[in-house]
């Protein structure tokens, strides 16, 4: 009879995930301001929803296309412009990852009983990585990106049974919505994927490449068809496309969220950058500063694993879909960290989310494989440098952010050394005993410093794991004040009756009125110095009366007295060239921190 302890380990992991995650979710407000102002937009116009818009009056695009902003979107239109609905979805996203992750690591096990716990191992620590804790609290992209890769994953695992070409085009499915999520980045697995099934599937080489090329199909048609449809669509119907120099996908995949991350060259070169903070390119960058403290407690261990597994594979001691197994997983690690690791564009932290099941995989896979082989040196040696590798780092990220109490880097060692003692005593009682003290010291910091993070709120641009060390709501692109807390300006906008209640610079600004207001606003220069609008289209709106105000936001102090206030801004040339225009004509009142001008109505 069929053992019921998997359902009942899984049910209870299930569970344990949603009650770290689903809590509290209010703390955070409406967590990145950018996505969520794209989310309400969303939710009041299936224009909008469908190009990603910033904005209900599909002026531009957010910097990233919008399978995200459906999910969230359509949570908004469902239960209205909360923090709930915009959090909740990305929780939900986590609890799915770590049920997808368990099913797709236990097929990699031909043990039934052996497979199950490296599954629940598996999602216990994708479950308890900061970086995945931090994204699947959060409104990016990237909560979405991490489950479908998982969900990728467990379909290549399907097609690694029986050579399975539909399972395959699955894959190919999956990922191509992953590229309508995050572009480029989701596909960093797909070397991984690609060589596990070219040399793990159970057939022939020349079924293995037709199996692939179907994928790669699916892949093509499943993300291909959004961007047919952007391309086909004139621009004059339809929102410009945020982030890129052209009004492009393309030049969006491949120059701004492509080749400019890799190489360090920004599609605007006025365009502000955030790059790690305290880490420059090289293999250390994934272990040093915040990205560390995101993804590092058990990367260590996961490395070693890819080594482990390499020699049980030469010794001819992994059956064929756990040697998959690993080439998948191991190329997902390897080829993920080697790009975070060197990229000389922008970059952040919170990106190592997309790490995390890799890692947990790995860790969830060695350990099953060094237990089984316990009763050999190599096993027993493979535990203990499991845990020592465990303790060692955490203790060290543990000290070096000063976290906890001064005793607990001592009691890590302490049960490291006690695991170390049962393993090498040998008998079953003594290594079950030293196996979990080892497994509870190794991910001890993990597990405190993904609790710290879930108990700290996030907004902003850039968040942070755990508690606040400096600024976490890092502002990109200037000019920003009061303009989302300001009841008179808010009540300003929120009497107009035009298409933008109001022009303003930079998609922040615009996004915190949008969040404040309910309206529709103009980012100009949108997000990074987009070349949008041009001096002539903005007049043009200007005249035809599609816009109430301009804000020129964060200026602060008395206006200027006068006809003519000089616009002091010093973004992009194009957005200069727009506030002096209006500055010219327009005579300006201060409100808050931000000076207003009163377009339509008014005779320039």
């Amino acid at each position: 009879m069929t053992t019921r302890w998997p359902r009942w380990g899984l049910a209870l992991l299930l569970v344990g995930t949603a009650a770290l995650y689903l809590p509290n979710l209010s703390a955070s407000g409406y967590g990145n301001a950018f996505y969520a102002a794209a989310a309400e937009a969303g939710a009041r116009s299936w224009s909008a929803w469908f190009w990603g818009s910033l904005d209900a009056g599909d002026f531009i695009t957010v910097d990233k296309p919008p399978a995200s902003l459906w999910v969230t979107g359509l949570s908004v239109r469902m239960f209205g412009m909360n923090p709930w609905a915009v959090l909740a979805p990305q929780a939900v996203m986590g609890v799915a990852a770590v049920g997808v992750l368990y099913a797709a690591v236990r097929r990699a096990v031909p043990d039934a009983g052996q497979g199950a716990a490296a599954g629940l191992i598996a999602g216990a620590v994708l479950a308890c990585t900061p970086a995945a804790a931090l994204m699947f609290r959060f409104n990016d992209p990237d909560a979405l990106l991490v489950l479908l890769l998982v969900v990728a994953a467990y379909c290549l695992a399907r097609a690694l049974q029986a050579a399975s070409w539909r399972w395959l085009a699955a894959v190919g499915l999956v990922m191509g919505v992953a590229f309508l999520t995050k572009m480029l980045q989701g596909f960093l697995v797909l070397p991984g994927f690609g060589l596990a099934y070219l040399v793990g599937a159970p057939t022939t080489w020349r079924n293995r490449l037709r199996h692939l090329g179907v994928g790669v199909g699916a892949l093509v048609v499943s993300a291909g068809w959004w961007v047919l449809s952007v391309q086909l669509t004139p621009p004059s119907s339809r929102p410009y496309v945020g982030g890129s120099t052209d009004d492009s996908v393309l030049d969006l995949a491949f120059g701004y969220n492509g080749l400019s991350r890799l190489v360090g060259r920004e599609s605007h070169t006025s365009a502000p950058t955030l790059g790690p903070r305290g880490a420059g390119t090289g293999l250390h960058r994934l272990f040093a500063a915040e990205m560390g403290n995101e993804i590092s407690w058990l990367l260590p261990v996961a490395s070693f694993v890819v080594a482990y597994g390499a020699l049980l594979c030469v010794l001819g001691r992994l059956e064929r879909t756990e040697w998959a197994a690993l080439v998948s997983w191991g190329g997902w690690l390897v080829v993920t960290g080697l790009v975070f690791s060197f990229m000389a564009g922008t970059i952040h932290p919170y990106y190592t989310a997309a790490m995390a099941p890799a890692v947990a995989a790995l860790v969830g896979l060695g350990g099953t494989w060094a237990w089984r082989s316990r009763t050999a040196w190599d096993g027993r040696l493979a535990m203990m440098a499991m845990v020592a590798l465990g303790v060692g780092w955490s203790s060290i990220t543990l000290r070096r952010n000063q976290f906890g109490p001064s005793w607990l880097t001592t009691a890590l060692l302490v049960l490291a050394l006690a695991a170390a003692a049962g393993v090498l005593l040998g008998r079953r009682w003594s290594m079950t005993a030293g196996l979990v003290a080892g497994a509870v010291a190794a991910v001890a910091g993990t597990v405190a410093f993904t609790i710290a993070t879930v108990t700290t709120p996030h907004h902003g641009a850039v968040p942070t794991a755990a508690a606040p060390r400096g600024q976490t709501n890092h502002t990109v692109g200037g000019w920003t004040g009061d303009e989302g807390s300001n009841p008179t300006l808010a009540a300003m906008l929120r009497s107009t009756t035009t298409r933008w209640s109001a022009a303003t610079n930079g998609s922040q600004s615009a996004a915190a009125l949008e969040l404040a207001t309910g309206t529709s606003v103009m980012a100009i220069g949108g997000w990074s110095g987009d070349p949008t609008p041009t001096l002539a289209q903005f007049v043009d709106d200007v005249r035809a009366g599609r816009v109430t105000f301009y804000v020129e936001a964060g200026r602060g102090g008395a206006a200027p007295k006068g006809p003519v206030i000089r616009s002091q801004n010093h973004g992009p040339s194009h957005v200069r060239e727009i506030a002096d225009w209006v500055a010219d004509h327009y005579r300006a009142t201060t409100v808050g921190t931000s000076l207003v001008y009163r377009l339509c109505g008014v005779s320039p």
